[in-house]
This record gives structure tokens, sequence and C-alpha cells, in this order.
């Protein structure tokens, strides 16, 4: 199939659509984009971790705004829990399942507002006899307290993220998104954490993955098991992303490749990359370097939670080999943080970086724009290759496509037709 470039357009909405904004996560912003990109990459060693060692517990659109911040996790969603509404941002992260929400009183929680559940007519606990509560890992029920319904203890879990854990208990209560109200959503109230709170969403996190604890999933048909997201780059300030929920209203340019599914980790988004490429040369990986294997966890997942893209050790080899043959900087490369293709800018001739082409099945071929390429300081003439080799300490045969290289493009996930869609689309 011949390969299809995808262009710069404005992603066609519907009338019905209403749009729910997405922002980047730090005010104010760093002095330099190197430096608040190699400082939020700190953060990817654990969410790396947390992607390969994954395992789930077997009619109109919304759109919320989404904003840019640079304090992992990177972008967040406005949201509203309980009534009377109270006022919340969640992370926006596509592998996780569950929903959940630092809850008063939490002593260890991160600085910033909590959810009151003691201050909403419509939350509910959920009991260890929940359905809901093996879902969610939960502690089952005392065996000496069965007999009594109205005695059973809420459900309790624990959850690892980043370097931390946090304790919850099980409540549902009404989540609105824009205009929609959710009734009975399920989710998680935190009430205590372990460990540093640096990399914790400082109010709570939105479960966009497959599992059955997921927005998707509690929804129903109500979204058609479609949802789609823009995310505004590091230098934007604003709720100017797009967190855009139902079939309605999707760009009529995206370019689909096939959702793959990994009985292991049936809550990421899998797609097969078939090669890379650097300006018109394609790049020379190992055969079956980019090869999906659900029992191995191999392939390439599509993630807005990591930083920046990370390909395993012999593919990164061979894509920063053509890219620095291509660039000829004079006086070679450098490393800065997590990246190891680093050059001074004042010795490369204007527009001598090479464009970096993800190749898909479907036909699709993702170029890259030069912003979500290269990552430029702003207090010398330096630019590093916006891509790094997945960490030794993690499983080395998971390839992901991380939220930099997504930046302003409308990333179109839709399960109920398996397959994940790309457009270009300014969301600055």
């Amino acid at each position: 199939m011949a390969a299809i470039t995808i262009l710069l357009l404005l992603a066609a909405t519907a009338a019905s659509a209403a749009d729910l904004s997405v922002y980047h996560n730090v005010h104010p912003p760093s002095p330099s984009p190197l430096e608040s990109i190699i400082s939020l990459a700190r953060a990817d060693d654990a969410r790396l971790l947390f992607l390969s060692s994954k395992v789930t517990a077997s009619p109109g659109v919304t759109s919320a705004p989404v904003a840019s911040g640079q304090a992992p996790p990177s972008y967040v969603v406005r949201a509203g829990l309980g009534t009377p509404v109270q006022q919340t941002l969640l992370a926006l992260d596509t592998s996780a399942d569950a929903t959940w929400a630092h809850c008063a009183p939490c002593d260890t929680c991160p600085a910033g507002s909590r959810f009151i559940p003691a201050s909403s007519s419509s939350y509910a606990s959920l009991p260890c006899a929940s359905d809901w509560c093996p879902l969610f890992n939960g502690q089952p029920c005392p065996s000496n307290e069965a007999a009594n319904a109205a005695s059973l203890p809420a459900c309790a879990f624990s959850k690892p993220f980043a370097d931390a854990s946090f304790q919850a208990s099980l409540g549902s209560d009404t989540l609105r998104l824009g205009k929609d109200a959710v009734a009975n959503f399920a989710f998680g109230c935190v009430g205590a954490v372990t460990g540093p709170t640096t990399n914790l969403p400082k109010q709570g996190l939105l479960g966009l993955g497959r599992g059955p604890m997921s927005l998707l999933s509690q929804t129903g048909s109500r979204y058609s098991g479609v949802f789609s997201y823009c995310l505004p780059s590091y230098k934007s300030y604003y709720f100017s992303g797009s967190l855009r929920l139902g079939a309605a209203g999707q760009p009529r340019n995206a370019r689909y490749t096939p959702l793959l599914s990994n009985p292991h980790r049936p809550s990421l988004y899998y797609v097969n990359v078939t090669g890379l490429s650097v300006g018109r040369a394609w790049v020379k990986v190992p055969a079956g370097a980019f090869a999906f294997d659900p029992a191995t966890g191999a392939g390439t997942v599509v993630d807005s939670g990591t930083v920046i893209t990370r390909w395993t050790a012999p593919v990164y080899a061979a894509l920063r080999e053509e890219f620095r043959r291509q660039v000829g900087a004079p006086s070679g490369y450098t490393s800065l943080g997590a990246f190891d293709t680093c050059f001074n800018t004042d010795e490369v001739a204007a527009g001598g970086a090479p464009a970096v082409t993800l190749h898909m099945d479907g036909g699709v071929d993702l170029t890259l724009p030069m912003e979500n390429t290269l990552i430029h300081s702003s207090a010398t003439p330096l630019a590093c290759l916006a891509m790094a080799e997945a960490p030794q300490n993690v499983n080395s045969v998971v390839n992901v496509i991380a939220n930099l290289q997504q930046q302003n493009v409308r990333v179109v996930v839709d399960v109920a037709n398996s397959r994940v869609g790309f457009a270009r689309e300014p969301c600055n």
C-alpha cells in the first residue's frame, strides 16, 4: 500500500462536540526547553518499568481541555467530581485503567486540593463485596463478616505509582467531563501515600486504558469505544490541547493503523511499527526488531505518560547512527541527561537536521515535525535528538512512542474498530 504522509490539517469537528482542554502541568516555564525535557525524562525510567510489567485483572462527543506543564505526569485535564461538583485536575493516562483522586483527609498526599467525599451527596463507599473490588485488586472481605452485609468494610486497595505507592478506598460518584455527567463512576479515593510524591499527580488521574475499570469500559456504549487527544507542546501554558470522547467529531483526515492486543498487558495500546526512516534513508534495523509478540510483550506502545520516545537497543543504535551520519556535526556529539546525540547547531547548516518518520501497518507514515524531533537549548547553540534507548533495567523488548513525539498530533484511539489514527493538528 502506498505510504500516506500525514498532512498539517485542522481536525474536523462536529457541531455536537464539546471540548475538554488538556494542559501541560508546570508553572512557571523553565528557562530552557532542553532543561525542562531532561528534568521530565528522569521520571521515564519508573514509567517504562510500569509499562513493561503491566498486567491487568482479568452519542455525541465530549471533549475536555488539556494543557501542558513540566512536572510528571505531563498532561492534565479539567474534570469534576461529586454533588455539588468539586473541580479537579486529573492526569491523562492512556496506559492506566483505574481513575483515582487524592481525598481528604490525607496528610501524606501531594500539596494541593483534595476531593472531599463527605461534601458530596452522591458519593458512595463501595464495600469489599462489591463486584468492582477484585477489578481494583482490592482486599477480600473478612470471612467472619460475610454474613452481615451492612457491616462490611470499604474495599481497600494499594497501588504503586512511579517511585511511590498509595493506599485507597473504593468509591463511586458522578464524574463530570465537559458537559457530560457519568453517574456512579467507580474510582479510588487515596487516603495515604508512601514514598516521594514528586512524580505523583497532584490531584488525581483519569484512566484511559483498555481494562474493565477504565473510563471507556465504565461508560459502555456512550462513547462508542472511541477517544482522541491532542497534546500541546511544552512551550504552551494554556488549556489549548483537548481530550475528545466519542466517535463524532474525530478528524476526517486521520490515517489509521491496526490496534493490537496483548493478553499479558491488555490495558496498553499496541501498534505495529514496520520501520523508521531518517530523511529519505530507511534505518537498517535487525530483522524482527519491531515484531509484535504477545508472549514476550515485544512491540510498540503509544503512551501519553512517557516523555520521550524510547526504542530497544538495536533499534535505537541503528536510528542514532543514521541520524548522526546525515547531520554530520564537525565537532561530534555529546550526551546530556537521557540524550546522547547532542550537537552544536552553529556547525550545522540550517535545515541540516533530517526528519524522522515512523512507518506503521496500514500505510501510515508519521513524519515528525522538527519540534518533535529535536530539543533546543535556549542558552547555548545546542540541540539533541529527542529520543533515547530504553533503560536496561526494564523490559528491553518494548518500544514506546511518547508524548513529546505526539505533540500537535491528534491521536485517535478506536477500540471498537481496533485501530489507532494520527492527524496533524496544531493545538498549542
